[in-house]
């Protein structure tokens, strides 16, 4: 933090704080802190409702004051123009650049990775590799999370190929899959940046195993990989005709957009990918292209910064209103965790701040029976966001839908206004912070948009705190050490001594 974000934070500190009904005396709070993205013609869009948040027009001017100061402007510009933003590894973070915003060279290097995929994918939809109608995809974190979620999301009515996503090195997942397989008629796609992740390269070993035994002569002739190492994949025995290949410059968990999507594409067709990309493109102009609190990302952040830092909230949960995004709160967890749970800033000072609280959710109305009691009446202070769809996703009785968009408004009401009572134990005191993602419907496009804004309020909130949202060494130190007991070396404490033995890999030392 600099002297002068510091400033700003002295005055934040010192704005008044109203209860949330007390904000709501404002006529035009609804309008000031509502706002959609639309899509593109017949994409349609999407509104963000911050209005249930203790945000107020003088907040957002000193907000906006801080975003100044941190240099958030030049920050972005950096980004769409693919300079170094993740200085501790010396890289630019281009996957912007998939979906079309970005420097010109690396639209036009996804531009033709992409038409290479599209060529393999509607080759194999068509018959080259014979009939295919499973495809198991292994990988692991945003190798895997991003394709995993997506594909439960689009692929309710129907898909063309069945996809099963493992990720978990626990032969159980990897045995789930073949149960629901065919060897016969299987794809494998293995999917990891370096192609050398141990997790991965050990699901792939298995899988290749299971291919031969159940009657395919040719394994290798079975797999793609999707990698940003393509030698490597040589190396492992992967024909080049069949490694789709990302550029280095774009990370693990913003992978989706590059041939990390390959199985999305596999399982719903390429004009859906392309949907999907479309969406994700139009939040990228909003966040490109507007200023101030204007930004539905960057507001996103303020009020962010402002829970964690003002009001110590150390965690804030989504909960999706929608079955198809059941898998989004994981897929957030690591998006938010891993680019922002940082302890020292971009230039490698300590921070002095709270920096990524830890995110976690859930689905409803199924939530509201487990976890709601400690929103409403619980001792910490939890930020919500609620993310639904207008138009339903099943075609059954419209009151299943009806009732579930009740319940998801209403506990957003709730949590604002709680209830008095002289039971003290059905007392809700209300003041309880929630935000609103409704969209139209809930589309390729439309989650596309989702994931992007998500990214961008991630990115945000990064510059707000002056750390580096795109390096994650967190997830090296456990690796190392895992690495050290497989090859019998290592020095551990007592109690990592007496686990061993007690399972037995001592004697592997």
């Amino acid at each position: 933090m600099t002297d002068r974000t510091e400033d700003v934070w002295r005055k934040i500190a010192l704005h008044p704080d109203p209860s949330l009904t007390e904000l709501f005396a404002d006529p035009g709070r609804v309008s000031m802190l509502s706002s959609r993205i639309e899509l593109g013609e017949g994409m349609g869009g999407i509104l963000f409702d911050w209005s249930k948040t203790h945000l107020d027009a003088g907040l957002l001017k000193n907000f906006e004051e801080l975003a100044q100061a941190a240099g958030f402007a030049a920050a972005r510009d950096a980004l769409f123009a693919g300079e170094i933003v993740n200085p501790s590894e010396a890289r630019a973070a281009e996957h912007t650049a998939q979906r079309g915003f970005g420097r010109e060279s690396s639209v036009e290097e996804a531009a033709a990775l992409h038409h290479r995929m599209r060529l393999l994918v509607e080759a194999i939809h068509g018959g080259a590799l014979g009939e295919i109608r499973h495809l198991i995809h292994v990988g692991i974190g945003g190798s895997a999370l991003g394709p995993a979620m997506v594909v439960d999301a689009l692929t309710r009515d129907l898909a063309l190929v069945d996809v099963h996503v493992v990720s978990n090195v626990d032969g159980c997942a990897l045995e789930e899959a073949f149960s629901a397989c065919d060897p016969r008629t299987t794809l494998l796609a293995v999917a990891s940046k370096t192609f050398t992740t141990i997790e991965t390269m050990t699901n792939a070993q298995s899988a290749l195993k299971w291919l031969a035994d159940g009657g395919v002569s040719d394994p290798f002739g079975r797999i793609v990989a999707l990698t940003a190492s393509p030698e490597k994949a040589v190396e492992w025995g992967v024909d080049e005709t069949r490694i789709l290949p990302f550029p280095e410059s774009v990370g693990g968990r913003y992978s989706l957009w590059s041939s990390i999507g390959f199985p999305v594409a596999m399982a719903v067709g390429w004009d859906d990918f392309a949907a999907m990309l479309d969406g994700a493109a139009a939040v990228d102009r909003h966040f490109a292209e507007t200023d101030g609190a204007q930004n539905l990302p960057l507001r996103a952040a303020f009020a962010d910064r402002y829970y964690a830092r003002m009001r110590g909230c150390q965690t804030r949960a989504c909960f999706v209103y929608d079955e198809r995004l059941r898998l989004l709160p994981a897929y957030l967890q690591q998006l938010e965790m891993e680019s922002n749970g940082k302890g020292v800033t971009a230039d490698g000072q300590q921070v002095t701040e709270p920096t990524a609280p830890v995110t976690w959710g859930g689905t409803g109305t199924d939530a509201q029976h487990a976890v709601f009691q400690l929103l409403h009446q619980g001792t910490q202070l939890v930020p919500v966001d609620f993310i639904a769809s207008i138009a339903p996703g099943d075609e059954l009785d419209p009151a299943h839908h009806r009732i579930l968009l009740m319940n998801c408004f209403a506990q957003g009401a709730a949590l604002m206004a709680g209830r008095k009572s002289e039971d003290a134990a059905r007392n809700y005191p209300g003041d309880r912070p929630s935000a609103t993602m409704l969209c139209d419907d809930l589309d390729a496009a439309t989650l596309g948009a989702l994931i992007a804004f998500h990214e961008h309020r991630t990115f945000a909130n990064a510059v707000l705190m002056g750390i580096n949202p795109f390096d994650q060494f967190g997830v090296e130190l456990g690796k190392d050490i895992a690495r050290s007991i497989g090859q019998g070396g290592g020095s551990f404490d007592a109690s990592t001594h007496a686990l061993l033995a007690a399972a037995g890999m001592l004697e592997d030392m």
